[in-house]
């Protein structure tokens, strides 16, 4: 049999199934792997939320904080990789306020430091030295020593005298001094010989119950206060040096719980002198 000429030619197309477990694509891979890292990521922070102190977790933030704190000094420590401030004659110099060729700066200004800070640290080991070294020369000295701290503050160095649970300051609600008072105001009083600055004296007392009609707390810090100068003054301090006495109340507490012994306490400002 012979074919037609002008028959159309049959065309045959073939799919081709690819069957299942082929490459379908990475994309979620990524996305997996993605949830997966979240995931870890939630657990280790659950974890470390729940075994770091409130201290470690406030260093943690800071590592990971997307804004770099300004420092006192502008590189990244101190010593040999110690920065300048910005106005230190090598960094940014200009006139006025800043270091120039007219006026250079010194180390401790480049260190964003001033002249104050040295006079103040030198100050406050002086009276350290002073207070702190006499804990070996007997056991009612050393007992004593536990009632005191010292720092810096804007006024100047700030020796604190303060209750605790044992040991009081004061009689009961009085401004009647203890024992102990009068051994600490005269090792004090040795220690502020050693230095000229004017002196505040502030006292501080702890919250009496809302139930009581009349609450001492503003006189009863005053009175305590004075009486503080009293007793310096008794051991030889120049009463000309006292230039404030002044009674907070409970306004001023150390301790977050109002009632607490350790809010009952006197504060001994050794006042920076104006140039």
């Amino acid at each position: 049999m012979g074919t037609q000429p002008n028959a159309a030619p049959v065309i045959i197309k073939r799919k081709k199934v690819i069957e299942g477990g082929g490459h379908h694509g990475g994309a979620w891979k990524v996305a997996y792997a993605d949830f997966v890292t979240a995931m870890m990521a939630f657990f280790m922070l659950m974890w470390l939320l729940n075994a770091t102190t409130e201290k470690q977790r406030k260093g943690l933030a800071d590592y990971f904080a997307p804004t770099v704190a300004i420092s006192r000094v502008s590189g990244g420590s101190d010593g040999a990789f110690g920065g300048d401030s910005i106005f230190s004659e090598e960094v940014l110099p200009r006139m006025g306020t800043g270091a120039t060729s007219l006026r250079p700066t010194e180390s401790d200004k480049a260190r964003g430091e001033s002249a104050d800070d040295g006079v103040r640290k030198d100050a406050l080991e002086k009276i350290n030295q002073a207070l702190f070294d006499r804990a070996g020369l007997s056991a009612i000295q050393s007992a004593a020593l536990a009632h005191v701290t010292t720092r810096l503050s804007d006024e100047g160095l700030v020796v604190e005298l303060f209750d605790l649970p044992d040991a009081v300051l004061f009689n009961l609600r009085t401004d009647e001094p203890t024992p102990l008072l009068e051994e600490l105001a005269f090792m004090v009083q040795q220690a502020f010989a050693l230095v000229v600055n004017p002196l505040a004296i502030e006292g501080h007392v702890h919250s009496f119950p809302v139930v009581l009609r009349d609450r001492p707390v503003w006189g009863l810090s005053t009175a305590r206060a004075n009486r503080m100068r009293e007793l310096l003054a008794r051991q030889g301090f120049e009463e000309e040096r006292i230039v404030r006495v002044v009674g907070h109340a409970d306004r001023k507490l150390a301790e977050a719980n109002p009632l607490a012994t350790r809010n009952n306490r006197l504060e001994l400002i050794l006042l920076m002198i104006p140039e």
